[in-house]
């Protein structure tokens, strides 16, 4: 999610799960290829297994972002053609690509050219006036007939006439039959469910009918639901069990990024949630807001924050 999965915040939830597929945030392959890319895509080596994904509409642009994204290291290249926001309507990606099904094959197809590592596509199930049935149908037989074999759709359509990317994420009904049924109609690809999804349990609902959820908000507001992930979907030990011990595990992080000059509310704002619904959440947020951002805030802020919760 752009400006929220950042290398902090998924190192922070690389420890409630150790199996999960992480995702950076939307980075366009014109900034891969032209900017600083140590700074836009560079990561930690145990935030493994990781996704990079991509935005943009140039195909050879995007092969060089991707071969850039698996030197250095990525375990999959997405390339995200559902984000409603202004900066992606304007660039020509991201949601409004939906309406040019063509041309999104001609990316993947370069991009699979360039790359081993797979290459997936994020979508929805539509945009503004398109048929959820007859649209989406084409959509996935041409981008699957260029190549690509995974899909992750937002089971909501996209108004990028009308609605603001925030009214985007809510307001349009989610339809997870139609995600359902993409499944049925294609067995042959791989099918990944996403938006509204909020629990566990409703991960496990899901899985019943397509291979994979993604869950987005709900990990980000609600962090500890990923501690659960492990056990409860890949049959293996949680990594951790209680909230605090998730809080102690960035302390090592948390330390050597402040010796490197990072502020600690770059770190800290992605740990607001752990203790979501829990007695003292509110006053553990509270003291992170307000003295974090003080001038040689260390630890002791997290630890002072601490003795609200517990």
């Amino acid at each position: 999610m752009m400006d929220w999965t950042d290398r902090y915040c998924r190192y922070f939830h690389r420890q409630l799960t150790r199996h999960a597929l992480l995702y950076t945030e939307m980075v366009t392959s014109g900034a891969v290829v032209f900017g600083d890319r140590e700074h836009l895509i560079g990561f930690n080596q145990t935030e493994h297994p990781i996704a990079l994904q991509l935005g943009g509409s140039k195909p050879q642009e995007l092969a060089q972002a991707a071969k850039i994204g698996e030197d250095f290291g990525y375990d999959e290249i997405n390339l995200n053609v559902g984000c409603p926001s202004d900066r992606v309507k304007s660039g020509n990606f991201g949601a409004s690509l939906m309406a040019e099904p063509e041309l999104v094959g001609e990316c993947i197809n370069a991009m699979q050219t360039a790359v081993k590592v797979p290459v997936t596509v994020k979508c929805r199930i539509g945009i503004d006036d398109q048929d959820e049935d007859k649209d989406l149908d084409r959509f996935i037989e041409i981008v699957s007939g260029a190549g690509c074999r995974e899909f992750i759709i937002h089971a909501r359509k996209a108004w990028l006439k009308g609605l603001s990317p925030k009214e985007n994420r809510d307001i349009p009904p989610l339809n997870y039959e139609r995600v359902y049924r993409a499944k049925q109609q294609r067995p042959d690809l791989i099918i990944h469910i996403n938006g509204g999804i909020e629990t566990i349990e409703q991960t496990k609902q899901h899985l019943e009918h397509v291979d994979g959820v993604m869950m987005g908000r709900a990990a980000y507001h609600q962090p500890f639901e990923l501690a659960q992930i492990d056990s409860e979907i890949y049959g293996q030990p949680n990594p951790l069990t209680q909230r605090l011990e998730a809080v102690q595990a960035m302390f090592p992080f948390i330390e050597s990024e402040l010796a490197k000059g990072v502020p600690l509310p770059r770190i800290t704002r992605h740990m607001l949630g752990i203790f979501h619904s829990e007695p003292g959440a509110r006053l553990w947020r509270r003291h992170l807001a307000e003295n974090a951002h003080k001038q040689g805030a260390g630890l002791d802020v997290l630890t002072d924050a601490l003795g609200h919760v517990g």
